[in-house]
């Protein structure tokens, strides 16, 4: 392009100061930390142009509730009027970053030369009181309303070299005059800087914590750590804390982490990560630092190497930040091995606190699996319970349910005392899976087909195909499978078992289906449930072990006309149960309770009068004996008469 074509671009000062104080920011109490960012590099650089000057840096910070104006004083290397001009009152240009250009001084903590504009998104007006180190018997002072336009005059020098800004706060913002909101504030922003900060006529600074990784500690280290995180942590009370170490080749943070006290479960985050840049709080809810599956961890750390936004309230998601999240994840693994192995009471406090959480986590990392595999608990039929304990009481077998609702196969286990781990629970089952691969033990999903046949086993003779198929009518209904078994105990006729697959499968294609799933979560249930049919919506299992269930084919098989009626006994049965399992009324279970009062009528009217009563039975729905027998629907006295056929 010609050179004569080219023009200069025009810049609309107003507009821009406009955007860069008001919008640039997401909170207005992000002026107060570059305001004191700032006071900290006016001394840095102080100390790396005069370091033989032997002042005292400090940073006091006041608030007048009465004339809505908040001061940041310092006593740092000041400002002269030509930097007044050119760096205080241009946009983008900063002597800090300049001077850790020419020196690498990596304390200093400014970059961008922004930050004096974020004054203006809390303050009508700023002035800024000022002498220069260089010219200790000269002051100035710069006055600006909104940030457009400013004036600089002289005026007496300071009694030592350095600079306050004072903000004639907006009235929206006039709640920040308050010390006591100021201690708060800068207590956070401010912990790691060396700096001391006071507010007010404080004696003590705000950031007078000590911190652990910065110094060596007299006595107990992990006691350090401790009251560093009791007194950092916002919300939940620190379990243990471990160290945040640099990484050879890798992340140069340091810092410290720690197990929260809050209950986490499954896919709650309680991630709560603090990041320093040289001392300054940068990114107060750094949380996607840390492993996804860490939701009970909090933390702070400090780097030299991130990459700050142009609001310096978030990070660039370079290499750095990868690496540190890199670092991070080691961190927390290293930090409960290190607590299993010489805190074991902590230990076991954090597995009962964060066991459903930490579950997911050893799905995540192999490390943690290796670590928790024995040691976290699982929600089971019998409380939380390791897996060790659960094979033991499965017999060398892990048992599983894929069903929320329970069931009578989860019904006959517990009457054999064997636990049930809860499947539906977050990361329950995928654990259980891997933890059967890892120790060679077989895992028993009940509700699944492959599951069901461990428990309910093939008859010894199949059932001929004419008797089935009467059984077949007399006992289910539409979407329901008769499977003819031999289980325990031998007193239950039957159990129906819904086929959890076809559970999820309905679920899955329900027309609200797409509006509570994500697309692509939704694409692959779909996938997994494609293989299944779904016309079986569950299994009634007859348990050819049980007498009655014997009494009943033996009556069928004579012709006896009561085994209808014994047969619609055992349907209301398996109704009265399938309710009771899913905890809410499943089939017509009015009719189910009325078919019972019928059969009891029928059969206590086919007793002849005269004969004596027919004692109770334990075993079978025709009394002693059984269908077949005395006092029985095929016996004398049964519903027949003596020749068993009505």
């Amino acid at each position: 392009m010609p050179a004569e074509d080219l023009r200069t671009t025009e810049v609309d000062l107003g507009g821009l100061v406009n955007v860069l104080a008001t919008h640039l920011y997401s909170t207005p109490l992000v002026a107060l930390r570059e305001l004191v960012q700032n006071a900290h590099d006016s001394h840095t650089r102080r100390l790396l142009e005069d370091p033989d000057g032997g002042h005292r840096p400090l940073i006091r910070v006041r608030a007048d509730a009465g004339r809505r104006t908040v001061g940041i004083e310092d006593t740092g290397a000041g400002l002269t009027e030509p930097e007044i001009h050119a760096y205080l009152a241009t946009v983008g240009t900063g002597y800090t970053r300049m001077l850790r250009d020419l020196t690498g001084n990596q304390e200093l903590i400014g970059a961008f030369g922004l930050g004096f504009l974020s004054a203006f998104s809390v303050a009508d007006e700023v002035t800024v009181t000022t002498t220069s180190h260089r010219e200790p018997r000269l002051g100035h002072r710069y006055r600006s309303f909104g940030g457009e336009q400013y004036s600089v005059e002289q005026v007496p020098a300071r009694p030592t070299p350095g600079t306050v800004v004072e903000l004639a706060l907006k009235t929206e913002h006039a709640h920040l005059a308050d010390e006591d909101a100021l201690r708060e504030v800068l207590g956070r922003y401010c912990v790691l800087l060396p700096i001391p900060v006071f507010v007010g006529d404080d004696d003590q600074p705000v950031n007078a914590v000590p911190v652990p990784w910065r110094q060596v500690v007299d006595g107990d280290q992990h006691a350090a750590r401790m009251r560093f995180a009791g007194a950092f942590g916002r919300r939940f009370e620190p379990l243990t804390a471990f160290p945040v170490q640099p990484a050879e080749g890798g992340s140069d943070a340091v810092g410290l982490l720690w197990v929260q006290d809050g209950g986490t479960y499954g896919s709650s985050d309680n991630r709560d990560l603090a990041v320093y840049l040289r001392g300054m709080l940068l990114a107060e809810d750094a949380r996607d630092l840390l492993p996804s599956w860490a939701g009970f961890i909090g933390g702070v750390v400090e780097s030299s190497r991130l990459t700050p936004t142009a609001s310096r309230e978030d990070l660039q998601r370079d290499e750095h930040y990868r690496a540190l999240q890199q670092a991070l994840a080691d961190a927390v693994v290293e930090g409960l091995y290190e607590t299993a192995r010489l805190r074991p009471a902590v230990w076991r406090r954090i597995l009962a606190r964060h066991g459903q959480d930490l579950l997911g986590a050893a799905l995540c990392d192999d490390r943690l699996f290796t670590l928790l595999a024995d040691d976290v608990p699982v929600p089971t039929s019998q409380g939380d319970l390791t897996a060790g304990a659960l094979r033991a009481a499965g017999g060398g077998a892990v048992h599983v349910a894929l069903g929320s609702g329970g069931g009578f196969e989860e019904m006959l286990y517990r009457a054999m005392q064997v636990p049930i781990a809860r499947g539906d629970r977050y990361a329950v089952l995928p654990f259980l899976r891997r933890y059967a691969a890892l120790r060679d033990c077989r895992i028993v999903e009940l509700g699944s087909e492959s599951g069901n046949r461990e428990l309910f086993r093939d008859p010894e003779r199949p059932l001929p195909a004419e008797e089935a198929a009467w059984l077949a009518g007399a006992l289910t209904d539409p979407g329901e499978q008769l499977v003819p078994a031999r289980f325990d105990p031998p007193g239950l006729p039957l159990v129906l078992v819904p086929d959890r697959e076809a559970e999820l499968k309905a679920r899955i294609e329900d027309d609200q289906a797409d509006a509570r799933i994500p697309s692509a979560a939704l694409r692959l249930a779909r996938a997994f449930t494609a293989r299944s049919g779904g016309e079986v919506k569950a299994r009634l299992y007859l348990n050819l072990a049980c007498p009655a269930v014997q009494d009943l084919l033996t009556a069928y098989r004579g012709g006896h006309t009561g085994s209808a009626t014994a047969a619609g006994l055992l349907r209301s049965l398996k109704v009265i149960m399938a309710a009771a399992s899913a905890g809410s009324a499943t089939g017509d279970l009015g009719g189910a309770l009325a078919g019972i009062g019928t059969a009891v009528s029928a059969l206590a009217a086919a007793v002849p009068a005269g004969l004596p009563a027919v004692p109770d039975s334990p075993g079978s729905l025709g009394g002693p004996g059984n269908l077949g027998g005395p006092g029985s629907l095929g016996g004398s006295g049964s519903l027949g008469g003596p020749d068993g056929r009505g």
